[in-house]
C-alpha cells in the first residue's frame, strides 16, 4: 500500500482544513516546494497535491505553487482541485503531473473524464468526495444524491488509473479514516482505491493496509503535527 503525504495548498501556503471548512485552515508553511522536498527526502513514492482555491472557483489557482513543486522534486504527484476541462488537464499533465485528479467534473461530466482517461492512459484518477454515503462536488460546498459505489461502478470500463474516496466529516479531524466505508468501495470495484480522510496514526495505516484491498491512504495534518512520523509510517509499510 502506498502512502500520499498531502500538500494541500490555499493562498499559496501548505495548509489543512477541517472537514473541508475553508474558514478552519490551519497554515503549516508558506513554501510548499519546501514541504515537497522533506517528504521527498523520507523517501515518500508519491505526493498528493490539492488547490483548494481552484476547488471553489473551478480553475487553477495555486498553480504557482504547484509548479515550484514540480520543479524542485522528482517524486511523481497527482492534483485535484479546479481540472474541469481537457485543456487543463493536458496542460498540467505536460507540465509535469503524474496524474491529475477529476472530481467535480466525475459528477456533472462523466463523458470529460472517459476522455481523458483514454487521451492519457493511466495518468487520470477519479476524486470521490463523501458525506454520509452521497457525493459532493464543488469544494465540497455541493451535495448531491449520488452515492459513492453507484458513481464509482460507472467508471469501471473508463480505464482510470485511481480512485481517491475522501470522508469529508473525516478529513483534517485526526479522528481515523472511514474504514468500513473504503473497504467496502475498494471491493465492491476493480479499480484501485486511495482512502483519504482521517488517516492520523501508524494503526489506520495498518489497518487499512490489512483490509488487502485498499492501494493507497492519504495523510496531511496528521504528518504536520507529527502525530505520524512519514519515515517510520514508510518504512512499516515497507517492511510488511
Amino acid at each position: 500500500m502506498i502512502l500520499y503525504p498531502a500538500i494541500d495548498l490555499k493562498d499559496g501556503q501548505c495548509v489543512r482544513l477541517v472537514r473541508g471548512d475553508m474558514d478552519r485552515a490551519t497554515v503549516f508553511g508558506d513554501d510548499p516546494a519546501a514541504q515537497a522536498a522533506r517528504f521527498a527526502q523520507a523517501g515518500c513514492e508519491w505526493l498528493h497535491l490539492v488547490d483548494l482555491n481552484g476547488a471553489f472557483a473551478g480553475r487553477p489557482v495555486n498553480a504557482a505553487a504547484v509548479e515550484a513543486i514540480l520543479a524542485r522534486v522528482t517524486v511523481p504527484a497527482q492534483l485535484g482541485g479546479g481540472i474541469r476541462d481537457m485543456k487543463t488537464i493536458a496542460m498540467w499533465l505536460e507540465k509535469g503531473l503524474a496524474r491529475v485528479i477529476l472530481g467535480t467534473v466525475a459528477v456533472e461530466n462523466p463523458a470529460l473524464v472517459r476522455e481523458a482517461a483514454r487521451a492519457f492512459p493511466g495518468r487520470v484518477a477519479v476524486g470521490i468526495d463523501a458525506r454520509g454515503g452521497r457525493v459532493a462536488t464543488k469544494g465540497w460546498a455541493t451535495e448531491t444524491d449520488v452515492a459513492v459505489t453507484t458513481l464509482a461502478r460507472s467508471f469501471e470500463d473508463a480505464g482510470v488509473a485511481a480512485i481517491i474516496y475522501t470522508d469529508i466529516d473525516r478529513d483534517g479531524a485526526m479522528g481515523g479514516p472511514n474504514l468500513a466505508a473504503t473497504e467496502a468501495l475498494a471491493r465492491a470495484v476493480s479499480i484501485p482505491v486511495i482512502a483519504s480522510g482521517g488517516v492520523s496514526s501508524l494503526a489506520d495505516l495498518i489497518a487499512l493496509r490489512d483490509t488487502g484491498v485498499i492501494a493507497g491512504a492519504i495523510s496531511g495534518r496528521a504528518l504536520y503535527d507529527g502525530a505520524l512520523d512519514l519515515g517510520a509510517a514508510l518504512a512499516a509499510l515497507k517492511a510488511a
